[in-house]
């Protein structure tokens, strides 16, 4: 995959989901990978760029976003529509092979998924995830959460020369 093929969406405060100053990361088409075993290969070039806590499952069918950590999501099975950035946020189709990358403070939503649908997901090195769901009375501890979740030390797809650093300075 091409480094240039990165969306950037850069969502704001909704009001209830926070969103960030960082935009949100779609990479197309990031792990097309032959192995017999695509999570792992998925959950070990994750790791080998400074991403952990891998996990495998789908997407919350609510809104929620982490105050405490950023999160990758790597599509290895099927399609989803997902919202991000809450009700008034973006709609992307994700399929296998996709990575998307969310800032802490992003809200997103599974809107609908096909059949086996299925991601990896994880978080920078030294950053673990809460739950919010955009609730009263979240903020403004979210908000003090969000500001203080460092930057990763490498793009998750690309590593330490990935689109990551261009687009978070």
């Amino acid at each position: 995959m091409s480094t240039d093929r990165v969306c950037a969406h850069l969502l704001a405060d909704d009001g209830t989901i926070p969103n960030s100053r960082l935009p949100l990361l779609i990479y197309p088409g990031a792990f097309l990978l032959p192995d017999p075993d695509v999570p792992g290969a998925i959950e070990a070039r994750l790791r080998r760029n400074g991403w952990q806590g891998g996990w495998r499952n789908g997407i919350y069918p609510h809104h929620h976003y982490h105050s405490t950590a950023h999160e990758v999501l790597a599509v290895y099975g099927g399609s989803a529509r997902v919202q991000f950035g809450g009700e008034s946020g973006i709609i992307a189709e994700v399929r296998s092979g996709d990575a998307v990358v969310i800032p802490a403070g992003v809200g997103h939503k599974n809107l609908g998924a096909s059949a086996g649908f299925r991601v990896v997901g994880a978080y920078p090195r030294g950053q673990t995830w809460d739950m919010c769901y955009g609730s009263p009375g979240e903020r403004p501890r979210a908000d003090e959460n969000i500001a203080r979740v460092p930057l990763p030390i490498a793009d998750p797809v690309f590593g330490g020369d990935g689109p990551l650093s261009e687009h978070w300075r």
